[in-house]
């Protein structure tokens, strides 16, 4: 159903200069929150080649380039992982490298699990076999290492199952689970979370079920909201629920990237949608985030029809500045 840009991490090094970043505790933060990542590090990593960054340094003259380079652009934002052409090693490892030396806190988003969305077919792909995965997520929790950072696990792989045979199920809760111990296991300072979808998917009871299946007790706990629109409220409650369900002791983040005006029950592209608050630590929630990148399309649908999944369009972006 959705899809960030896949950057490349190589220029990287030399675009450091340009680093923007952002104070973590902009609202208090609750007891969970005071530990982990969070404390080893002065504030989120803003990432120089994120696609509304590279949009506005080549369109300078552009009348929108201001206004996006200040709400968006100059915002700390997820970074996307897939299949990277330098190699997943190499471009996690660089990435969380260049964040560390400025003592910031980098948000990552593995993004490569055989079938994926395969029931809503924008950003279907993925590793080519279970094997293939398991190397792949091992390789990206290895290259995050030892530095502060936060991990978000595969979008939507534990809410698409509606067009998932038995077997494929059972393969991808055993991919997710395995990537969760890989992260426990090779990413001490990591706090990673398994996508949990979003308040009007999967019932909580479901949900914690299937998180529990997936590993989610090795790990922090699971994000919701990730590229979609609810609003904070509604997914703290579904969050609460889903904990609840669990018996307790997980935590959760949520995506506010695009939940400014809350959602109008579509998925892809609506119309009159708007930036939510900024990355910050959470209250009821460890964290605030920006997964999905403002102004990425969903896919060519909604009010960007020729918008492949994961372009940066400024027309969207500007769409979301204004809640247009």
């Amino acid at each position: 159903m959705r899809w960030n840009t896949l950057l490349k991490t190589t220029s990287l090094r030399t675009a450091l200069v340009c680093l923007l970043v952002a104070p973590l505790p902009l609202l208090v933060a609750g007891p969970a929150a005071a530990a982990g990542p969070v404390s080893l590090t002065s504030g989120f990593y803003s990432n120089p080649d994120s696609g509304p960054a590279v949009w506005v340094r080549n369109n300078p003259s552009d009348s929108r380039a201001a206004r996006i380079q200040s709400a968006i652009a100059s915002q700390p934002i997820a970074r996307w992982f897939a299949n990277e052409s330098a190699g997943i090693g190499p471009a996690v490892s660089g990435y969380v490298g260049a964040a560390d030396s400025h003592d910031k806190l980098p948000v990552l988003v593995a993004y490569n699990i055989p079938g994926r969305d395969a029931c809503g077919g924008e950003s279907s792909g993925g590793a080519g076999s279970v094997a293939a995965y398991r190397t792949w997520i091992s390789t990206f929790a290895a290259a995050v290492g030892t530095h502060p950072a936060v991990v978000v696990i595969e979008p939507d792989a534990l809410s698409d199952f509606s067009c998932l045979t038995s077997t494929q199920i059972s393969d991808r809760l055993a991919m997710l689970a395995y990537a969760s111990q890989m992260f426990q296991q090779k990413a001490p300072n990591t706090w990673a979370y398994l996508d949990a979808g979003h308040t009007n998917w999967v019932d909580p009871a479901t949900m914690a079920s299937r998180l529990r299946s997936a590993g989610v007790a090795d790990i922090r706990g699971f994000s919701l909201n990730v590229s979609n629109f609810y609003t904070t409220p509604s997914s703290e409650t579904y969050g609460n629920s889903i904990n609840s369900a669990l018996g307790g002791g997980s935590h959760f983040a949520v995506d506010t990237s695009r939940n400014g005006n809350g959602s109008n029950g579509e998925w892809c592209n609506p119309a009159g949608r708007k930036l939510g608050v900024t990355p910050r630590v959470g209250g009821a929630e460890d964290l605030l985030l920006w997964v999905k990148t403002p102004g990425n399309s969903d896919g060519q649908c909604g009010i960007a029809p020729t918008v492949p999944a994961g372009q940066f369009s400024p027309d969207l972006a500007v769409r979301l500045i204004d809640g247009t």
